[in-house]
């Protein structure tokens, strides 16, 4: 069954990292309205306090590189919760970022009505199932009848509509049922992500909850191909390297950036449970940090492929005889179909 979903998955490219590309992931505060089974947020380490827009305007100016084009997510908690949002969008698309919210889909301050489509670039939603059974067991009450309505209001207004499905053992098995939702919403890229072992998740202790490799080939790969087959432009981790495929790390080839409103600059999102940031913002200037970080380990080669996922989450790699049997990709390392 997993041989025949990697046939069917022939369409599928690898995104391979390219030099001077630039991902700014900005989380410009951690508070959120909900309370997502697998949400990742970390006030311990990501600090729990909303930036001011003038803090904000700084800190992505120490980002701006006018010879690189640069993609800025602007990211929570729940970034609309933020009152100065809209401002914060006109300001990054005036300094040249390609600029995408990612919200869980309330939509707070009336973000549609204080920006526009050439503001923002792409206006990402969660959705975690087809329907409100699937999805409110793991977000809340009612969050799939007001992500869908206002999915609805921001396609009508004009704007860029993506989605993003965060694949657990809660919902694979629906992730094929999404479908019609997709076509019906008019959503334009699909983005399908693997739960990780991180903030809430890393306190599961339900064992169903991670999605082994046959699972995951099984099913990610068919219902991404579906997708592009009815128009949208789909993308999901690669997650699992084939024998002849060589491990990359983004962090030795590209730039990403993920930002915490403590002032904590992470390269590696593995990395963001743990005072290893390669970066720190202090009196609004990027200082690189001493000691041992999460840079020591990104030139490091192992059998088992990324060093950190060993070191941070080894319940994902499994032995045979001693040796390893699923290399595991960076976390960055993405398929697209179009």
């Amino acid at each position: 069954m997993v041989n025949k979903a990697v046939k069917q998955n022939s369409k599928a490219r690898t995104i391979g990292f390219k030099t001077g590309e630039r991902n700014i992931f900005f989380h410009i505060l951690t508070a959120c309205n909900l309370s997502c089974k697998h949400c990742y947020i970390n006030p311990n380490q990501h600090g729990n306090n909303s930036l001011n827009k003038e803090t904000i305007f700084r800190w992505l100016d120490l980002f701006i590189d006018d010879h690189k084009k640069s993609n800025l997510i602007l990211l929570g908690g729940e970034p609309t919760l933020h009152p100065d949002l809209a401002e914060v969008i006109a300001y990054s698309k005036k300094k040249g970022f390609a600029v995408t919210v990612d919200s869980n889909g309330y939509l707070h301050h009336n973000l549609l009505e204080r920006t526009s489509p050439d503001q923002l670039d792409y206006l990402s939603f969660s959705l975690d199932g087809p329907n409100a059974e699937i999805n409110d067991a793991i977000r809340g009450d009612n969050v799939f009848s007001t992500c869908t309505e206002n999915i609805r209001k921001a396609v009508a207004r004009g704007f860029n509509v993506s989605l993003i499905y965060t694949v657990s053992g809660w919902n694979i098995d629906y992730l094929k049922d999404m479908m019609p939702l997709l076509q019906e919403l008019k959503v334009k890229r699909f983005f399908i992500q693997v739960i990780g072992l991180r903030g809430e998740s890393a306190k599961v202790e339900d064992d169903g909850f991670q999605v082994t490799k046959e699972r995951w080939l099984e099913v990610v790969p068919l219902v991404a191909e579906q997708a592009a087959e009815v128009g949208i432009h789909v993308t999901f981790p690669k997650v699992f390297l084939e024998e002849e495929e060589t491990f990359e790390c983004a962090a030795n080839v590209a730039e990403n950036y993920f930002i915490f409103p403590n002032g904590r600059v992470y390269q590696c999102p593995l990395c963001e449970d743990h005072p290893i940031h390669s970066f720190e913002i202090v009196d609004n200037q990027l200082q690189s940090c001493n000691g041992l970080r999460e840079t020591n380990f990104f030139n490091l080669e192992i059998a088992e492929g990324c060093v950190m996922n060993k070191l941070l989450q080894p319940e994902n790699i499994s032995y045979k005889n001693g040796k390893v049997e699923n290399r595991i990709s960076c976390c960055m390392l993405k398929q697209e179909i179009i």
